[in-house]
């Protein structure tokens, strides 16, 4: 597997540097959402550096070190779940994705199919993370920050399941609400947790 760069090489025969930025964790029901922002200098060579939910974990952690080694630039904006829960998901996500953009000293912006409105040129790519490596390593800084934020809650919460379910709605982790009741990490403004708090999960 390996990204096509298309639109990197575009940019970098004008000799442009671009960002590209990602996403982890818009759909659990706990934890945080975490976006992330890279820019690799002209010609980079990619190599492995792919979408993160077709790596492995040991793949991820491996490129991790070597996205932020390599990088021009690179930023991760962590945003809280009681953000998430007054702003909506997403809006939270368009907004840090913004704060990147901003941020980062190009004038080309890549998104994973995210429109930003911001004074820079933006390119919003269905399946980016598959098409640009850029993307695809703010896809890893993400996924990998947010693992090791679960894994930590993990610590404090186990009987949640959160190093193995991350957050998401599995049916153990809706189990656990239901038995354990409702977290300061869990997101307010989701269904099932909706649900918990009114004593309605798993009720038809």
């Amino acid at each position: 597997m390996k990204t096509a760069n298309e639109y990197e090489k575009l940019w970098w025969q004008k000799d442009q540097l671009l960002v590209g930025i990602d996403e982890a964790g818009r759909g659990p029901l706990a934890g945080p959402l975490v976006v992330a922002g890279v820019v690799f200098p002209k010609d980079y060579d990619t190599g492995e550096i792919y979408d993160s939910k077709k790596l492995t974990e040991k793949k991820r952690e491996e490129l991790f070190e070597i996205i932020k080694r390599d990088a021009l630039f690179y930023d991760i904006e962590i945003v809280d779940e009681k953000t998430i829960d007054r702003l909506n998901i997403l809006e939270a996500t368009r907004q840090a994705m913004s704060t990147i953009a901003l941020k980062a000293p190009v004038n080309v912006v890549l998104t994973d199919a995210m429109k930003l409105y911001i004074d820079k040129e933006v390119i919003d790519l269905v399946k980016g993370d598959q098409k640009s490596g850029s993307i695809a390593a703010g896809s890893i800084l993400a996924k990998v920050t947010r693992d090791h934020i679960m894994y930590e809650l993990d610590k404090k919460y186990p009987e949640y399941g959160f190093a193995q379910n991350k957050g998401y709605p599995t049916k153990a982790h809706l189990e656990a609400l239901q038995t354990y009741g409702v977290l300061d990490v869990h997101r307010r403004s989701y269904r099932p947790v909706i649900e918990a708090l009114q004593g309605n999960l798993f009720q038809e």
